[in-house]
């Protein structure tokens, strides 16, 4: 069955894979309502919101590269089990949290977690994939994360369209209740087998001088950007700009969710023998298309604006089908393994500059009307393009062609 959907075989990796899914579907659950929980259980505005959102990952930032020297130094493995407990302890706080500042912090501590998480994630599948497929690992793994948001996005859908207090709460529950099942599964995985070298002082100097790898991480940070759409943008813009039915709101996460989960590998397979880098050109070409479909919703009636952001939504995800994959095997095979965790820590840091510049910025554009933040994403597209040509030119590997098919070496076993 996956082999026909395009991914690779699970073998001895049951339990590192079954605990993405678990964390997925708790994930799934609250990202709908990250925005809207807060509105509701709390009186701060859709801007003290997003700014308690942002200041939380601003302060987060240096942990990003902290991280990444403790993953190549005590391993990835105890790094994600400790960023799954931070997440857990931050969800649970969620439920008491009622001001500013202490949103704020419980948000830091969550933050830092799913930093903890995100950057020592990209080590462990490198460690169990080999060259040749890691489109289809990183697919895989991403559209397995999907098919759990697709079950949390149903739920979530649920809680708007109630939109109580408690109703809100039993999502929070849930997502912290997910952190502790995936810690426990997690427990049970063996530790990536750790390279012969050893750190020197003088790596991360070796780290920052990688011209190409600094283009590849403004490439990241773009689509890091256009990534946050699905989570700050589209549910508030679908609700208290264009006043559509909570359901909605959830009917476009289990889109995204089913489409990645069950056409990623479809995708990747699609992708064999196509450059990476135009791949990532084209991707942030069809996220710009479904940013003026988005707009165009803004001055329909209700049921047409449903259709419309519905449609804008499916290219949305074609544009996250085609760039999740090459940017995660890009990244992980341009980085030298002894050093992985501090590069991966750089991609790590792309996706939190992001999610500090998002929540703020798309409130703030999203307070002034739908086109500001519609066409000024747009540009964010535009931009991610001409970085991917850019790319092309820098780095040999960004001009390979997706193979999907395992090179002569030894896969390593989790």
């Amino acid at each position: 069955m996956l082999d026909r959907l395009g991914f690779p075989s699970v073998g001895n990796h049951r339990r590192f894979v079954t605990a993405i899914a678990v964390d997925a579907v708790g994930s799934g659950v609250f990202m709908p309502i990250c925005v809207l929980y807060f509105l509701v259980t709390t009186d701060l505005s859709l801007v003290q919101v997003g700014a308690a959102i942002s200041l939380a990952s601003l302060v987060s930032l240096p942990v990003g590269p902290m991280i990444g020297g403790l993953v190549d130094r005590i391993g990835a493995k105890q790094i994600l089990l400790v960023g799954n407990l931070l997440q857990a302890a931050g969800f649970t706080a969620y439920l008491f949290a009622d001001s500013f500042v202490v949103i704020t912090l419980w948000t830091l501590v969550v933050t830092v977690g799913r930093t903890a998480f995100w950057g020592s994630y990209g080590n462990i599948v490198a460690a169990i994939s080999v060259p040749g497929e890691r489109e289809k690992w990183f697919g895989f793994l991403g559209a397995l994360r999907n098919v759990g948001f697709a079950v949390g996005g149903l739920l979530s859908g649920l809680a708007i369209t109630i939109g109580t207090p408690t109703a809100y709460a039993a999502v929070v529950i849930a997502n912290a209740v997910s952190y502790v099942v995936a810690f426990l599964l997690l427990l049970a995985v063996p530790d990536p087998p750790r390279t012969a070298h050893t750190p020197t002082p003088g790596s991360w100097a070796i780290v920052l001088r990688d011209r190409p790898y600094r283009v590849l991480w403004a490439t990241q940070l773009v689509y890091s950007t256009s990534m946050m759409v699905l989570n700050f943008a589209i549910p508030v813009y679908a609700t208290t700009v264009l006043h559509l039915p909570g359901w909605v709101t959830g009917a476009v996460f289990t889109i995204n969710t089913v489409m990645v989960g069950f056409g990623q590998g479809l995708v990747v397979r699609a992708m064999t023998g196509h450059v990476r880098w135009r791949v990532l050109l084209v991707t942030n070409a069809v996220f710009a298309a479904s940013f003026l479909v988005l707009l165009g919703a803004n001055w329909l009636s209700v049921g047409l604006a449903t259709a419309v952001l519905l449609g804008g939504s499916i290219i949305y995800t074609l544009g996250e089908l085609l760039g999740g994959p090459v940017h995660g095997a890009l990244s992980a095979e341009a980085a030298p393994e002894h050093l992985r965790g501090r590069y991966l820590s750089l991609i790590q840091l792309a996706w939190n500059l992001a999610g500090t510049i998002a929540p703020i910025a798309f409130a703030w554009l999203l307070d002034r009307g739908p086109t500001p933040i519609w066409l000024g994403l747009c540009g964010v597209g535009l931009a991610g393009a001409v970085l991917a040509a850019r790319l092309g030119t820098v780095m040999p590997l960004a001009s390979e062609r997706v193979s999907n098919a395992a090179r002569d070496e030894d896969v390593a076993g989790v």
